[in-house]
């Protein structure tokens, strides 16, 4: 398995792993908030909210960090 095979499977699971923590994150908006009427306080995010955002932060820099990798090493 050379190099730019490992960094595509680490780019395409970064990808879904991303996708599917950023979609797990409750939103809380109401339709108000569509049309621009939110009425919803600036609140912290707690608990699993907390970290399904963190995750997502996690998996995001490592999907950048392994286009980057890819982009800088010569290809054949």
């Amino acid at each position: 398995m050379t190099i730019d095979t490992i960094l595509q499977i680490i780019t395409i699971a970064s990808a879904v792993l991303m996708i599917a923590s950023i979609l797990l994150q409750q939103r809380g908006a109401t339709l108000g908030a569509g049309f621009g009427s939110s009425g919803e306080l600036y609140t912290t995010r707690r608990g699993i909210d907390r970290n399904l955002f963190e995750v997502s932060v996690v998996f995001a820099a490592i999907f950048v960090l392994a286009i980057v990798v890819g982009l800088l090493l010569p290809s054949k």
